[in-house]
């Protein structure tokens, strides 16, 4: 197999598990705040920050990794727009990846207790946009040329 074809595939295998990540982990803690069991919300929050925002975090560690080996495999500039704006959107994202797990672990610290909704609002809006982010990008690499 071609290796360009197999780095595209293993570049765009985190670009589409991401953003489903995202969306699977509101849904699961949306639905686990909704259950009036105790227990249920804080095995989750705990579940999600040890395991699922680590193995997310290393996902989107390998995209500019795999997406740098791609674009000096196909000879393009580092300087062009697409790139540039990727790069510099991804930056955001990290940043917004890292405000959220600090959120999570305020909210797991609660323990038993209800969250304020001021945390819950920023949590869901740290997550929204991170998401749009994602989303973002996704279509920025998309335009690119062929």
């Amino acid at each position: 197999m071609d290796h360009y074809l197999l780095l595209k595939i293993l570049h765009s295998l985190p670009a589409v598990l991401l953003p489903l990540g995202v969306i699977a982990h509101v849904v699961l803690l949306w639905k686990a705040r909704q259950r009036a069991e105790p227990g249920v919300l804080p095995s989750k929050l705990r579940r999600t920050r040890l395991i699922s925002l680590p193995v997310m975090g290393v996902l989107a560690v390998t995209l500019p990794v795999s997406g740098w080996q791609l674009v000096h495999m196909v000879g393009w500039p580092l300087s062009q727009f697409w790139l540039l704006g990727s790069a510099l959107l991804f930056a955001v994202l990290i940043l917004f990846g890292l405000l959220l797990a600090g959120r999570l672990a305020a909210w797991e610290a609660l323990g038993d207790t209800p969250a304020p909704q001021r945390l819950l609002r920023f949590n869901l809006a740290y997550a929204a946009l991170i998401l749009l982010l994602l989303l973002v990008i996704l279509g920025l690499m998309g335009a690119k040329p062929a």
